[in-house]
């Protein structure tokens, strides 16, 4: 089972030929084998997992309409929030939490029968690109120990790999899906700003964060999208109007497609490897059908910029809460630990929240905010004029493969370069899908990614399964350890 998708696992529960108790047992007893490696999980909840899978035996028994992904188990990020369940955003400041209630996602896996296993290892409060800020830990990557999963998603990343989940949830704030994913060979999207809601999400920099799923194929991606997508009353932010569906038609060929491919976009800095593995999957795509036209993307020595000086800014506002005694009273509820403000936050975390402060303070606030917000302005118009010529845009999804645990410490600088090409999605608001496309001279997984127009997922998502079709890099897993 292990080596099924989640749609073909669904399938196989309601044609029985596997219970959901089975199921949700045998991937418990695999957390409990192989977590002990990589670091994924902070919580198992093997108990309200295995009554949630009799629930759903005796729907299918019954022969109840259910969703594709029905009995299907999955795991969330530990900043999306679970009624009766610890959400500690990998933070000291939040040990020991319990939701009161569910984000709305939760809502949407519960209502369409997939099952929670646990919750998933991240950089604190999601600050961070190699998943080992946090209180609980380094994750590592299935693929190679010694290697970062990515951040700040890790934990559902590695989970996903190391065949510890079918399906996760991670949240994408500036790269934090799509960098784990390439770094551990798995699928992932960055859904478009406003189509899946961010209620009950801890946010990093609400006007970035968007939740997203991870699967091993886009198929399973594109059907957990289409389960946690839609309109929520509870979140302004969510402006779509009805759920992703999704054309399930298989398909092969990319007639009428017309891709960019950005040119000045760090290549000075891009390992030779992750070049040729996206060279490769060019080629691969012309033959296919796609017509690849070369541009120079715009302000592309501003995104980064602009990116740090939104995302540090809005988390000192979000962060300041924990230091404000209405807050905290609450929070802590009957039950819950008080939260105490001395409880500290990690050392990212007030780098972050420093910086931030530091330019909003009155002094800064014009000089460095303002501008960047002008940047972000002008990044989404640049991005609107290129869809007028181009279906997507393809690139890396980071300039090397996978770093070796602690070099996030030693070149900060080179890490932070490794989003130059992912922030530019979040500042715009667009989708952004990161799929397996090779590995590196050291067998580690290298990532491509597809950026589209606003709720064009559609189109990334036809465009992925063609490169799925054509190619097996979705289907490797890392050597057992």
């Amino acid at each position: 089972m292990f080596d099924m998708s989640a749609l073909e696992l669904s399938y196989a529960v309601k044609a029985k030929k596997l219970s959901v108790v089975e199921l949700v047992t045998a991937y418990v007893a695999e957390i409990e084998r192989e977590d002990g490696k990589i670091n994924a999980f902070i919580s198992v909840s093997e108990d309200t997992a295995l009554k949630r899978a009799e629930e759903i035996q005796k729907k299918i028994d019954s022969g109840d309409p259910l969703s594709p992904l029905a009995g299907v188990p999955i795991a969330v990020k530990d900043n999306i929030n679970v009624a009766g369940m610890n959400t500690t955003c990998a933070s000291e400041k939040l040990k020991g939490y319990i939701s009161s209630s569910n984000a709305t996602v939760i809502d949407k896996l519960e209502e369409n029968g997939l099952i929670l296993l646990g919750k998933l290892n991240m950089d604190e409060f999601a600050m961070g690109l190699s998943c080992d800020t946090g209180i609980f830990g380094p994750t590592l990557n299935p693929w190679d120990i010694t290697r970062s999963p990515g951040g700040s998603s890790g934990g559902s990343a590695a989970a996903v790999a190391a065949g510890e989940a079918p399906l996760s949830l991670g949240s994408d704030t500036g790269g934090s899906i799509r960098r784990p994913c390439a770094f551990c060979g798995v699928t992932g999207i960055k859904p478009t700003y406003g189509s899946v809601s961010r209620y009950g999400l801890i946010p990093c920099a609400p006007s970035l964060d968007q939740i997203g799923p991870l699967g091993r194929d886009i198929n399973d991606c594109a059907a957990l999208l289409s389960v946690i997508s839609g309109p929520d009353p509870a979140d302004g932010t969510c402006v779509i109007e009805k759920p992703f569906i999704f054309d399930c038609t298989p398909v092969e060929r990319l007639y009428g497609f017309t891709i960019g491919l950005p040119r000045n976009r760090s290549t000075a800095v891009i390992d030779p490897d992750v070049g040729f593995s996206v060279s490769s999957a060019v080629k691969k795509l012309e033959t296919a059908g796609a017509v690849f036209e070369d541009f120079d993307m715009p302000l592309s020595d501003r995104m980064m910029h602009a990116y740090y000086i939104i995302a540090c800014a809005e988390a000192s506002v979000e962060l300041s809460l924990y230091d404000d005694p209405e807050f905290l009273c609450e929070i802590s509820r009957p039950g819950n630990p008080v939260l105490s403000k001395n409880r500290e936050f990690g050392p990212e975390v007030k780098k972050r929240i420093m910086f931030g402060s530091h330019v909003l303070s009155p002094a800064y606030k014009e000089i460095y905010h303002k501008n960047a917000l002008l940047v972000r302005e002008l990044v989404k118009d640049a991005y609107n004029r290129l869809f007028e010529r181009f279906d997507m845009i393809l690139s890396p999804v980071t300039p090397t493969s996978a770093n070796k645990i602690g070099e996030s410490v030693i070149a900060s600088q080179n890490m932070f370069a490794g989003d130059i090409f992912t922030v530019s999605a979040n500042l715009a608001g667009l989708p952004a899908v990161s799929l397996p496309c090779g590995f590196d001279r050291y067998g580690i997984p290298v990532g491509l990614q597809l950026t589209g127009d606003a709720f064009s997922e559609n189109k990334l998502i036809k465009a992925a399964r063609v490169w799925q079709v054509i190619t097996d890099y979705h289907t490797k897993r890392p050597p057992k350890r």
